[in-house]
């Protein structure tokens, strides 16, 4: 199991191109409607590279800071590859083809399989930054880059790199699917990319653990999907607090539309496991609905029709206030107490 170390001493956080994302330990949670990402490690921070690609001298050099700090042999590590000269090629992965024959479940697998063999990134520093907040055809843009750059991708940016890969299976619908869970007076965030196709659910991803990204389309509801990853994070002491489901991402990848994060807000500790399956239900069909309903047309499409603003138009997209659609469990959002953390100071990462 991989294990870290939350009381390590972090130093002075750095500005300029980096920005530091800090766990749910000891800090005010940060409210996701301002539209930045939802990035949390168990307490431990970890960068987010502002600056682009190729990695600028700045960034590059407080990547390496930062894993002589959090890796128990990280001075030595940095030194050793730094300075070798005969470090193995890392292959490139090649975007997945498929034949005309080829199933909607085989072509998912397929794509998980590429999303893999990129690697989980443990640097500590992530090199895409993702702004839930920007419209879908930033965030297409954004995938095109993973896929050019090729290097090693979190949680979130592979829910962006799933829907890009995704975008020309018309016959698969796709939402993201977070959860927040707690062990040992830490609070873990995760997200992954959930599927629907022929009736059956699953999920694409990335993780440290094998069971807590991609699962197959075999899971005949939304209840089913959300137990199997309850049950994988049971298995690692985590208990499961909060389940956050957004609706229908569009096939559109020109589409200026934001992709609804957390339609819905199911607080665990406050429900049954009847009225979680009620609920996860009713957002079911609610994702249903929205398949009926016109995506906001591209802005390009809009100048053909009307050769003012795009912003001028009426039948642009506006942003909705998104708290009126949400459904949380409850009546009012409580933050969650804050226990306690281990006295041994570890924490067991997923």
């Amino acid at each position: 199991m991989f294990l870290t170390c939350c009381g390590t001493d972090w130093g002075p956080l750095c500005g300029g191109m980096l920005r530091t994302t800090v766990g749910c330990v000891g800090v005010e949670e940060r409210d996701e409607d301002e539209g930045e990402e939802d990035l949390r490690d168990g307490g431990v921070p970890f960068f987010v590279n502002r600056g682009g690609l190729p990695v600028d001298e700045e960034t590059w050099e407080q990547m390496w800071r930062h894993v002589a700090r959090t890796h128990p042999n990280g001075e030595a590590i940095g030194t050793r590859t730094r300075g070798a000269s005969d470090l193995p090629k890392i292959p490139t992965p090649s975007v997945p083809t498929y034949q005309p024959t080829t199933s909607i479940p085989q072509r998912l697998e397929a794509i998980q399989k590429y999303i893999r063999d990129l690697q989980y990134n443990h640097t500590g520093t992530q090199f895409f930054e993702i702004k839930k907040s920007r419209p879908l055809t930033a965030l297409m843009d954004i995938a095109k880059e993973m896929i050019r750059e090729s290097l090693p991708i979190k949680c979130l940016e592979a829910v962006i790199l799933g829907i890009y890969l995704t975008n020309s299976l018309p016959g698969v619908e796709r939402f993201p699917l977070s959860f927040k869970t707690q062990f040992s007076g830490n609070q873990f965030c995760h997200i992954v990319l959930g599927v629907h196709s022929g009736g059956r659910f699953g999920a694409l991803g990335i993780s440290r653990r094998m069971d807590l990204m991609f699962k197959p389309l075999e899971f005949r509801t939304l209840a089913d999907l959300v137990q199997e990853f309850e049950g994988a994070y049971r298995g690692y002491w985590h208990t499961l607090r909060k389940v956050k489901i957004g609706q229908y991402v569009s096939h559109d990848p020109h589409s200026v539309e934001q992709i609804d994060w957390k339609h819905s807000i199911l607080d665990v500790d406050k429900l049954t496991k009847e009225e979680m399956r009620r609920e996860l239900e009713r957002h079911t069909r609610d994702m249903r609905m929205k398949i009926g309903k016109a995506a906001p047309t591209s802005p390009t499409k809009d100048r053909k029709s009307n050769m003012g603003s795009p912003h001028r138009n009426p039948g642009s997209p506006m942003r909705r206030n998104s708290r009126i659609e949400r459904r949380p469990s409850g009546e009012k959002k409580v933050l969650d107490p804050k226990s306690p953390p281990d006295m041994n100071g570890y924490q067991i990462r997923v």
